[in-house]
């Protein structure tokens, strides 16, 4: 079974000045080492009039791939820098470009240094960082009478909820992690006092925030 592991939770961006310079950092989730260099390319194609674009990407849940470049800029103060930053935040399955306009002010190496690796940690900020876990859907239906109720219970469950739709009854299709499930579903027959039982549908592995 997959271990659970940190990556990005969205596709985002972020972007500052130093000294003139602007640079952007953009963060992607990818599941291989093809989806990081696609979205490598398409930052590339995006900004193809950008001093740079030096980048990094981690995948593998062993993170068993570990990439990155300075793109022209000097030796270590760009690529190296950004894989760092994803390493200290212990994240895997993405990938993290940082754009650069140079705005006619050398930096020096430290200062290269401080700025990609300020990009990383903007981009990484951006997309989020949540956890893969194996994750259960299910789904269950709610008589009317009962909605409020179920409602109420549900607001302080550990649950994603996916759809919500009403029909002759409420269906409701939720989200939770494997390892939640057994004590979500006892609370749930014990508050409603047998009536409503959800059932499973598949299991598969979703992001979950940090905070859940």
């Amino acid at each position: 079974m997959l271990k659970p592991y940190k990556t990005f939770l969205k596709a985002a961006s972020d972007e500052f000045i130093v000294n003139k310079s602007r640079f952007i950092g953009y963060g992607a989730p990818c599941e291989t080492e093809e989806e990081a260099l696609g979205f490598l390319q398409s930052i590339r194609t995006k900004h193809k009039d950008a001093t740079h674009n030096c980048y990094a990407y981690i995948i593998g849940a062993n993170k068993g791939i570990m990439r990155y470049s300075d793109d022209g800029e000097p030796g270590g103060t760009a690529g190296m820098p950004i894989i760092e930053v994803l390493k200290a935040r212990d994240v895997t399955n993405c990938a993290v470009v940082v754009t650069r306009y140079f705005g006619g002010v050398l930096l020096g190496a430290g200062g290269l240094v401080r700025a990609y690796s300020q990009g990383a940690a903007i981009a990484v900020n951006a997309c989020g960082v949540g956890v893969i876990y194996p994750t259960v859907r299910l789904m269950m239906d709610v008589q009317y009478p009962m909605l409020n109720k179920v409602d109420f219970f549900l607001k302080t469950e550990p649950i994603e909820l996916e759809n919500k739709e009403f029909t002759d009854v409420v269906l409701y299709t939720l989200l939770l992690r494997e390892k939640d499930v057994e004590g979500f579903c006892k609370r749930l027959l014990d508050y409603t006092e047998g009536i409503v039982e959800p059932i499973e549908l598949d299991t598969f592995y979703h992001p979950w925030s940090d905070d859940n």
